[in-house]
């Protein structure tokens, strides 16, 4: 299986404080890795190496065999799907509109940007007729995640980075939406990072589970083998899910 992602003992510091350091491990095509950590253990900062929204102050970090710091930021960005807690969709688009962003700026013609719009929320629930043309203040909280997710998949991205992107829901939604998203991606087969502190979510929404501390990554392994770990942070985790 091809490696879509790999990290070669990637650091990352400012003010020369250390955020990461001496990450190494690899992301096949089409496998979901879940980062798994407290808060201020480098999970989003890790994120963010992928898709250069920082540069690593040492060491490399290659999306499809090709260094970040040898990408245009703009294209690897096009290529790469992005989904946040805070969603960040464009309060004055539509719907349809906040779907179809990256499409338009790839210069999709207006048909197929409008057959794909349709096609994405159709993927994440949400009735085109009923949903195309509303504004994100219309829509509930996990509505709006919904077209998140369909705004990441709509240029058709190889990679999906998802940084805690369900943890400002209530339980029963964010339950359902795990649930529906990890369906999602089993169909898709996206190469999937998604960074979580809730172990629940990790056991749910990946193949490989990393687990971070200080900075470093100190445990990557398949998330039925994750509860064998015989390190304290993993323990920890492990009994905060029983």
């Amino acid at each position: 299986m091809a490696t879509t992602l790999e990290f070669r003992d990637a650091a990352y510091a400012i003010n020369g404080r250390s955020l990461v350091e001496n990450v190494s491990f690899k992301v096949e095509s089409g496998e979901a890795i879940v980062l798994l950590g407290r808060s201020g253990s480098g999970k989003t900062t890790t994120l963010k190496l992928i898709n250069r929204l920082l540069e690593p102050t040492s060491g490399e970090v290659l999306v499809e065999d090709k260094t970040t710091r040898d990408w245009d930021p703009i294209r690897l960005r096009r290529r790469i799907g992005y989904v946040i807690q805070e969603i960040g969709l464009f309060p004055h688009f539509t719907v349809a509109g906040n779907v179809g962003v990256v499409p338009a700026l790839e210069s999709w013609p207006a048909e197929r940007i409008s057959a794909r719009v349709n096609e994405m929320l159709t993927l994440v629930g949400l009735d085109p007729g009923r949903f195309a043309s509303r504004f994100p203040r219309e829509l509930s909280g996990g509505q709006r995640q919904r077209v998140g997710v369909a705004r990441a998949l709509a240029a058709d991205p190889s990679i999906l980075l998802l940084d805690e992107p369900f943890g400002a829901l209530d339980p029963v939604t964010r339950s359902e939406i795990q649930r529906e998203f990890r369906k999602l991606q089993s169909g898709l087969k996206k190469t999937m990072v998604f960074v979580t502190h809730d172990i629940r979510e990790a056991f749910i929404l990946g193949d490989r589970i990393g687990l971070m501390q200080d900075g470093r990554l100190v445990a990557l392994v398949p998330a039925s083998e994750f509860d064998k770990l015989d390190h304290p942070e993993a323990k920890a985790f492990v009994e905060s899910y029983a």
